[in-house]
């Protein structure tokens, strides 16, 4: 667990570190004191909680508490759909790419814990997206769901080079529950 110190919190939040301890000592802003110390420390889940609930942006904290989802479709119902069951308040940021040239930047750029391929775009495309993924450092570790068409056409493939996958049609909210597990073993979502 992240703990941050007054001063940390007021670089933070771009105030006076005798502001931060206004806000520790009237409870507004909930911590602990060190133990035989006057010394504050803040929980960073806290602190997101505190930043979220008056308005202040998150900054530096927004990548650490925020899931980053990258779909790569060309359905439109099907994108609106997962972004309804991944709403950005409720932790998600969800971008769109529609190709895989347009995930490579994405990806490069966004730098998702979770990318959704939608084989609709293409078996080949598909595939070679996430063998891609698979061998690159940087995101070999990232969550990677395939989503299968369920009229065959997806033909056999490596399903190592994935976590999931979901045949369609598909419950939307049981992959967004799956999205959330996945990436939570990771990351600390508030």
């Amino acid at each position: 667990m992240k703990v941050f110190t007054t001063g940390q919190v007021a670089k933070i939040c771009k105030v006076a570190p005798r502001t931060v301890s206004k806000w520790f000592d009237s409870g507004r802003l909930k911590g602990y004191r060190i133990p035989g110390s006057q010394d504050r420390r803040i929980p960073r889940e806290f602190l997101i909680k505190f930043l979220k609930e008056h308005g202040m942006p998150l900054g530096d904290l927004e990548d650490d508490s925020m899931a980053k989802i990258l779909v790569v479709a060309q359905d439109q119902v099907q994108i609106e759909n997962i972004l309804r069951e991944l709403p950005q308040e409720r932790a998600f940021r969800v971008q769109t790419a529609s190709s895989g040239f347009d995930a490579g930047i994405q990806a490069e750029s966004f730098h998702p814990d979770c990318i959704i391929v939608d084989f609709s775009i293409g078996r080949h495309d598909a595939v070679q997206i996430c063998m891609n993924l698979r061998r690159s450092p940087e995101f070999a570790d990232i969550v990677l769901i395939a989503l299968l068409p369920n009229d065959g056409t997806a033909g056999s493939f490596d399903s190592s080079i994935v976590n999931e996958t979901f045949s369609k049609p598909f419950d939307a909210a049981l992959l967004a529950e799956r999205i959330r597990s996945l990436i939570g073993v990771r990351k600390e979502l508030v």
